[in-house]
């Protein structure tokens, strides 16, 4: 963990309905700044609890690698452009890796200067 939690690199696993859905929510996280990657997995057969029924669905699996400093702006535009009610968003501190790509991560996701 770095001195300042706000520069720790993250990633960030948020479900989608389908690869183009998680396609474009992916291309506006990293056009804003608030991943610098974003992974799409397709094929991702989900199941899952929801309103008392058991459901299974296909879907999209969007790995999303951002900051500590960026994580509570990332879940907001997550929330506002997602299509579900209740959007999957789970996210885990990385703790180590390669140096060189943490530091790219961190210098994709810089809060911009007001």
């Amino acid at each position: 963990m770095s001195a300042n939690p706000a520069l720790d690199v993250h990633v960030a696993f948020c479900t989608c309905p389908d690869a183009t859905t998680a396609e474009s929510l992916a291309r506006d996280l990293v056009e804003a700044g608030l991943a610098a990657c974003v992974n799409v997995l397709p094929g991702v057969r989900s199941i899952y609890r929801w309103q008392g029924k058991l459901e299974h669905d296909d879907e999209a699996l969007m790995m999303i690698k951002t900051t500590g400093g960026r994580l509570d702006a990332l879940v907001a535009r997550i929330r506002a452009r997602h299509p579900y009610d209740v959007p999957e968003v789970i996210c885990h501190r990385i703790t180590a890796g390669h140096d060189p790509y943490l530091d790219w991560v961190r210098q994709c996701t810089k809060t911009p200067a007001r």
